[in-house]
């Protein structure tokens, strides 16, 4: 198991600057997601810790060894890729096989590793097949069980899941996380989806044109965002931000906390219109145009009719400066909130 630590890196193709000046510590053991949009500096990141790529400037440490001149091969990591990168011709032992073969490692070792890892990922039945015959998942398995043989310090995962139907995607999620659990590798996961980061990760990484925005524990993020942009990416659906509510005050509350029924503490009540409905199960998405604009509400309640009245309470209430910082609710935000015009 081992530490990662990044120093002052900077990246930038040309005059292109993907990321700026990034700075983080992932600690031996944890499972970290690096989370974010398209283009956000995240597998850059990823490939830079594995050697695929080479920083402009900064310091990349594996433990206590700067590995920036290091090569790929010599970092005690092992990379499972979007497209799994199997050998079509090649058998599943053989493409489990193949990296300890170039190693050197003895045969009899060799097939004691290859049966333990097999049986770890539910591999055992599969290894004579070859990738075609493979459902995506179970290609999926062979990526990863590939990896494991390396014994390596750190897991590296770069959007591994993406190919996958939702529900396999959903599956293979669980396996992870009792892999990491079993194993206690360093994972450093990839992901532009916040269900994934949030479900997996102990430690969430959200990044944004290279830089970080927050980083925290999922349900830290969830409950206290620390800015405007953490707050709309992370929850489904996004936080509402309303910026006509109270001046230089950007408000923030979540679908979910918001409730149709009046609860009878509510800091915030504004009258709104149902244009929309949404069926989720046992729960409902309503999109409602009030005199602040549009805003989504996520419940339970079964509202008929098109009129409506939103309430919330104040814990649940955000506020934001205009440059999207988290700020205190006052009690000057509190009273402003109290006497909101309430009418659609």
């Amino acid at each position: 198991m081992s530490s990662i630590t990044l120093k002052n890196i900077h990246k930038a193709y040309g005059k292109d600057v993907i990321i700026p000046d990034l700075n983080f510590t992932i600690e031996d053991g944890s499972f970290t997601v690096l989370v974010g949009p398209s283009g956000c500096g995240k597998s850059t990141t990823l490939r830079m810790i594995a050697g695929l790529e080479k920083p402009t400037s900064g310091e990349i440490f594996i433990d206590d060894e700067n590995v920036v001149d290091v090569d790929p091969g010599k970092r005690g990591i092992a990379m499972v890729f979007q497209n799994y990168a199997l050998y079509p011709t090649m058998s599943v032992r053989d493409n489990i096989e193949f990296g300890l073969k170039n190693k050197k490692v003895p045969k009899e070792e060799r097939n004691k590793l290859i049966a333990d890892v097999s049986e770890v990922v539910g591999l055992t039945p599969y290894l004579s097949r070859k990738p075609s015959e493979l459902s995506g998942g179970q290609r999926q398995r062979v990526a990863l069980a590939r990896a494991m043989v390396k014994n390596p310090k750190v897991f590296l995962m770069d959007e591994p899941l993406s190919n996958l139907d939702a529900k396999l995607r959903q599956q293979m999620r669980v396996e992870l996380i009792e892999l990491h659990k079993r194993l206690g590798t360093t994972f450093i996961y990839v992901t532009h989806d916040q269900v994934e980061a949030m479900s997996m990760g102990d430690n969430i990484i959200l990044m944004d044109k290279g830089i970080i925005m927050q980083r925290s524990t999922p349900k830290e993020m969830y409950h206290n965002p620390q800015n405007v942009y953490t707050a709309q990416f992370i929850g489904t659906p996004p936080m509402n931000i309303v910026s006509n509510m109270v001046k230089g005050i950007q408000v923030g509350f979540r679908p979910e906390k918001t409730s149709l029924i009046d609860p009878g503490d509510a800091v915030l009540s504004i009258q709104g219109r149902i244009i929309t409905k949404e069926q989720l199960g046992a729960e409902m998405n309503y999109s409602i145009e009030t005199a602040f604009g549009k805003v989504m509400v996520k419940t339970e309640d079964d509202i008929e009719g098109q009129e409506c009245r939103l309430y919330i309470r104040e814990k649940n209430v955000f506020a934001f400066e205009e440059d999207g910082n988290r700020i205190p609710v006052t009690e000057e935000i509190k009273k402003a909130l109290e006497q909101v015009e309430k009418g659609v």
